[in-house]
C-alpha cells in the first residue's frame, strides 16, 4: 500500500510506502507524540481549572485548624479567668470581714475616748472632694464584682480618714488631759477647804487659797499633771514649795513639804514624785497645801480633785 502526496506547486509528488517497516515506525511515533501532546495539554487544562478550588479548600482546612486551636486557648483562658475571679471573690470576702472589724474597733475607740455620739459615724463616709482625673486607664470587671470592690475601696478610704481623725482627736484629748490638773497629789483626807475660814493661828477670818490634805510626814507628793517645774524653794508662809507650769494656763503649787525632790527646769509627768510631805512654813502639822491657778487666778482645786473620781 502506498500514499501519494501531491503538492499544489509544481514539485514532484511524494510517495509514502506503507509496506516499508521504517515508514510504519515513523508514522507510529508521530501518532504517539500527538496523543501524548493531547494528554499533556488536557492535564494542564485540568490543573488550571481545578487549582483555585483546591487552594481554597486547603485554606479553609487551615482556618478550621486555627479556629480549633483558638477555641482550646479560649477554654483555658476562661478557666484561668474563673479561677482568678474565684480568688478575687474569696479575697473580697476577707476584706469585707476586716472592714467590719475596723468599724467595731473604731466604735470602741470612740467610746473609750468619750466622744459625742455621731461625731464619728462609721456607717457614713466622711465628706471629701477632689478634681476628677480623666487620664486614668480603664479596665473592665464583672459588674457585680467591680461594684463590690469599688464599694469596699471607698469604705476603706472612709475608715482610714475617720480613724486618722479619731487618732488625732484622741491624742489631743490625751495631751489636754495630761496637762490639766486631775486628782489628788497625795492620798489623805481634806482637813481644810478652799475659801474663807478661821485662821488656825489668829482665829480671824482669812481666805484659804487651796485645800489642805492631811498625810503623815514624808509621804511622797505626786504631780497631778504634766508640766515644767518653775519653782522649787521656800516661800513665806508656804515653807518648802514646788510650783509646776502646765503650759495651758494652769499652774499647781504644793506647799509645806519636808523635802524637795524636783528642781526648776525639770519636766515632770502625771504621777511623778516631786517632794515629800511635811510641816514647813506656817503649818500646824504634816499635810500638803495644794493650789490650782488658771490664767493667773487661783481657783478652787476641789473641782479638779473631784473630776478624777
Amino acid at each position: 500500500m502506498q500514499i501519494i502526496l501531491v503538492s499544489r506547486t509544481k514539485k514532484v509528488p511524494k510517495t509514502l510506502d506503507l509496506a516499508s517497516r521504517g515508514m510504519r515506525w515513523r508514522i507510529g511515533a508521530l501518532a504517539a507524540i500527538a496523543v501524548g501532546t493531547c494528554m499533556a495539554m488536557g492535564a494542564v487544562m485540568a490543573l488550571v481549572v481545578a487549582s483555585p478550588r483546591d487552594q481554597a479548600l486547603a485554606q479553609v482546612r487551615k482556618l478550621e485548624q486555627t479556629i480549633d486551636q483558638q477555641n482550646q486557648q479560649l477554654v483555658e483562658v476562661k478557666r484561668d479567668a474563673q479561677r482568678n475571679l474565684d480568688a478575687l471573690a474569696i479575697k473580697l470576702g476577707q476584706l469585707q470581714a476586716q472592714s467590719t472589724r475596723l468599724n467595731a474597733l473604731g466604735e470602741r475607740l470612740a467610746q473609750m475616748g468619750k466622744l459625742d455620739n455621731g461625731e464619728f459615724d462609721f456607717d457614713q463616709a466622711p465628706p471629701v472632694g477632689g478634681v476628677e482625673d480623666s487620664s486614668a486607664s480603664s479596665y473592665t470587671l464583672p459588674q457585680s464584682l467591680e461594684s463590690s470592690i469599688d464599694q469596699l475601696s471607698s469604705q476603706f478610704d472612709a475608715q482610714q480618714a475617720q480613724l486618722t481623725a479619731l487618732q488625732s482627736l484622741l491624742m489631743d484629748a490625751r495631751i489636754e488631759s495630761n496637762l490639766k490638773p486631775t486628782g489628788m497629789p497625795v492620798q489623805g483626807y481634806i482637813s481644810s477647804y478652799f475659801g474663807v475660814r478661821p485662821d488656825p493661828f489668829t482665829g480671824h477670818a482669812a481666805r484659804h487659797t487651796g485645800i489642805d490634805i492631811a498625810v503623815p510626814l514624808g509621804t511622797p507628793v505626786h504631780a497631778v499633771a504634766e508640766g515644767m517645774v518653775t519653782f522649787a524653794g521656800i516661800r513665806t508662809g508656804y515653807g518648802k514649795v514646788i510650783e509646776i507650769d502646765h503650759g495651758n494656763g494652769y499652774m499647781t503649787r504644793y506647799a509645806h513639804n519636808s523635802k524637795l525632790i524636783a528642781h526648776p527646769g525639770q519636766r515632770v509627768r502625771v504621777g511623778d514624785v516631786i517632794s515629800d510631805a511635811g510641816s514647813t512654813g506656817r503649818s500646824t502639822g504634816s499635810h500638803v497645801h495644794f493650789e490650782v491657778w488658771f490664767k493667773g487666778r487661783v481657783v478652787n482645786p476641789l473641782a479638779y480633785v473631784r473630776s478624777h473620781r
